[in-house]
């Protein structure tokens, strides 16, 4: 059984969305995807201030199994990238709802997020 905090939101591409305030957010790899990816050896992260649209390529995720774009569940611009995961991409497996994050963005359009999943909605996506 994965561990998908209720407090978060979810897309069905297995990224996370934590609202920090009314229009930014950090985003991430839920536990069920870094586990189905393996050791996480690099991830390549988006420039700051750079702008990308729901369903957009923000980041890839190099494991020892796979490379894995992931997608932006929300229009969003770049606030801050979470650094320390250049040199310890591990952190991603080691705690993906903490210091794993990867972006804090600001959400451009709002909308997009009454289209994201409760914890509820999102595992049955995780179910083998």
């Amino acid at each position: 059984m994965s561990n998908i905090p209720a407090e978060l939101k979810y897309s069905k591409d297995h990224e996370w969305v934590k609202l920090l305030d009314a229009d930014t957010a950090l985003i991430g790899i839920t536990d069920y995807a870094q586990s189905s990816l393996g050791d996480v050896t690099f991830v390549e992260l988006p420039g700051e201030g750079d702008s990308f649209s729901k369903g957009e390529s923000f980041s890839v995720i190099e494991s020892v199994k796979a490379a894995s774009d992931i997608y932006l569940p929300v229009d969003g611009e770049v606030l801050e990238i979470n650094s320390p995961l250049e040199n310890s991409p591990e952190l991603i497996n080691q705690d993906p709802y903490g210091a794993g994050w990867l972006i804090k963005f600001k959400i451009t359009d709002p909308s997009g997020l009454e289209t994201l999943l409760s914890s509820n909605d999102y595992e049955p996506l995780t179910a083998e």
